[in-house]
């Protein structure tokens, strides 16, 4: 799933994207895979690219997000590629946690 936001980046106008990917290693675990860009850089991120569960993704990006400055517009959301029902169905229960302030 490849989403994109507005918002600021130390106070300059920008865009976000964050590229979740959730791979099925069994029928009983998940892993996901998670990418942040701002503009058509990659940023590096705290821990690990890899993570047991959605809601562990979305703590990082808040995590990092607090930490540089960012903000994004929950407003501007866009979903930019097909994606899984499931793992959409997790990312709107869990992504309040992005916009912490």
């Amino acid at each position: 799933m490849i989403l994109e936001y507005q918002g600021t980046y130390k106070g300059v106008p920008t865009k976000f994207t964050i590229r979740i990917v959730g791979n099925n290693l069994s029928k009983s675990s998940s892993n996901y895979q998670l990418d942040l860009y701002v503009g058509d850089k990659q940023l590096p991120m705290f821990t690990t690219f890899i993570h047991q569960s959605l809601s562990n993704c979305l703590k990082e990006i808040y995590l990092f997000r607090k930490h540089n400055q960012m903000t994004f517009d929950s407003d501007s959301e866009k979903i930019l590629s097909l994606y899984v029902p499931y793992d959409k169905v997790l990312y709107n229960y869990h992504k309040g946690m992005i916009f912490r302030a």
